[in-house]
């Protein structure tokens, strides 16, 4: 009796181990998404105030990139691995080692990690591509593309990228709105540091 109790025990634990990584429920209303996982929003907050980004801009690219799962991994139909992109940020494997080398160890899988890496390659590509951190939708082309393809142009041939562009950047400011709205608490945060 005792090993089955200790093994029902067991079993709720790694059952509430798999649900934490879980996307929150409402993923098109950035209020939500910080009510239900709230370990989150410090992590958004503090990633947008150290990299001069908004937070909507970066949950924006968070929920295009991972879908806010945090082993996301692009695969094709098949299900082999498209590329080496990981994690909440979908952060590569070199562009993730360039980051590590800069800001310390971090992991993919963890919000806090990827918000602050995605605030730190928005300011790396606003730099090296001179574009306007206000600017998701060529913040986005550039973060796909890198800052290079971007500077080429590589996105011109490609509309459903354009398109997912500019979904990126409306999802962007309608966070940004929500956040303002959702009691004002968040954007006062910034407003207050």
């Amino acid at each position: 009796m005792k090993t089955r109790v200790t093994f029902i025990v067991l079993a709720l634990a790694l059952a509430g181990c798999a649900t934490s990584g879980t996307p929150p429920s409402n993923t098109a209303d950035a209020c939500s998404i910080l009510d239900e996982k709230r370990g989150w929003e410090d992590h958004v907050f503090d990633a947008a105030r150290k990299w001069n980004v908004t937070p909507g801009t970066i949950l924006a690219f968070m929920r295009q990139e991972s879908g806010f799962r945090r082993d996301a991994r692009p695969l094709d139909r098949s299900g082999n691995r498209l590329s080496s992109a990981y994690g909440y940020s979908q952060a590569l494997d070199g562009t993730w080692a360039q980051y590590e080398r800069t800001q310390g160890d971090g992991k993919r899988k963890s919000f806090e990690d990827s918000s602050d890496f995605i605030g730190w390659y928005l300011d790396q590509v606003s730099k090296q591509a001179n574009i306007a951190k206000t600017d998701a939708r060529n913040l986005y082309l550039a973060y796909h593309e890198g800052p290079a393809g971007f500077r080429r142009g590589s996105f011109s041939g490609k509309a459903w990228l354009r398109e997912t562009a500019n979904r990126v950047a409306s999802q962007s400011a309608i966070y940004d709105g929500q956040l303002r709205r959702c009691e004002g608490r968040q954007m006062r945060r910034l407003a207050q540091n």
